[in-house]
């Protein structure tokens, strides 16, 4: 069995709607009620979180509480390079998909010379910068942040000088380097973007598997595809956002978009990905039961984790 730590970062200070810091509870409660001894066979880590910068006030509208934000992901990243240093597989449980961030660079870190490949299975492309979001919310940026890029050919804002200050400090946490290749990621179910995103997308040739195509092909073809695209990368870290599961299921998210994944198809696609020994991290966000009813979202989400987990463990 490997060596497995459940990292819990409760932070949603990046996310357009509060309450996706309840999420991982809301995962605990929901594995209560399915009778599941999960959280008692793996030892938690708990991240501390910025979630108090919610109080003071946002100063930065291009690129919300991200003062806060670097703070949090400096501290999801040197808890990932210590459990990578020891070889321990983390299993991410997050609230607002900024952290990711700091858990890329965290692996980064540990192993600088490994070439590291990210499957983002994702409703949302999350390579916004300060300079072309249109909302400010920082969870929409975390792959911009790890490939370091402005993507200033599509600016639409005009960010403030303290907030370019800080985004240049996150971009180097963990060493002054992309901590990833753009051509090193692959999206699954990605189906609502910006053009600036789109720009990025077609620039550097990053392979979106739609909804469509998961069904056309079939799940193991998409994981096996995938993996394939990734073939020249020597570690791989899988990221899981609740919404790309489609709207009708994933009301409790705080950014919900039609024509994703079902609970099924989800479930099948991370227990098969995380087979492929490369996989060094797994991690789920963005669940929010303040949005939800009879916490359905974290019922589903948690089948998804314990399927996902228990993959991993029999396929090591």
């Amino acid at each position: 069995m490997r060596n497995i730590k459940l990292v819990e970062v409760r932070s949603e200070i990046a996310a357009g709607t509060r309450g996706a810091s309840l999420g991982i509870d809301a995962l605990k409660i929901a594995s209560l009620d399915k009778t599941s001894d999960f959280f008692t066979r793996f030892d938690p880590i708990n991240v501390p979180d910025a979630n108090n910068f919610l109080w003071k006030g946002n100063k930065h509208p291009n690129a919300k509480y991200i003062d806060g934000v670097y703070q949090v992901l400096k501290n999801v990243y040197s808890t990932i390079e210590s459990l990578r240093l020891e070889k321990i597989f983390p299993i991410v449980l997050a609230g607002d998909h900024s952290t990711a961030a700091g858990t890329i660079m965290g692996i980064k870190a540990a192993d600088p010379d490994k070439r590291l490949g990210v499957i983002w299975i994702d409703a949302h492309a999350d390579l916004h910068t300060p300079y072309t979001t249109p909302s400010g919310n920082m969870h929409g940026m975390p792959l911009a942040m790890c490939i370091q890029t402005d993507n200033k050919d599509c600016q639409v804002n005009n960010p403030i000088p303290e907030t370019i200050n800080y985004w240049e400090k996150i971009k180097k946490i963990g060493g002054d380097a992309p901590k990833i290749l753009a051509e090193d990621i692959v999206f699954i179910s990605v189906r609502d973007t910006e053009t600036p995103e789109d720009h990025l997308i077609r620039k550097h040739g990053i392979k979106n598997f739609t909804t469509d195509e998961v069904r056309s092909l079939g799940i193991s073809k998409v994981a096996e595809k995938a993996l394939e695209i990734l073939g020249k990368c020597d570690q791989l870290y899988i990221s899981f956002d609740v919404d790309s599961l489609d709207s009708s299921i994933s009301v409790g998210t705080g950014t919900p978009v039609p024509n994703g994944l079902t609970v099924k198809e989800a479930l099948e696609l991370n227990a098969e990905l995380i087979k492929d020994k490369r996989v060094c991290c797994w991690e789920i966000v963005e669940v929010n039961p303040t949005l939800d009813t009879e916490n359905t979202m974290a019922e589903n989400a948690f089948d998804i984790l314990e399927a996902t987990t228990t993959s991993l463990v029999e396929h090591f």
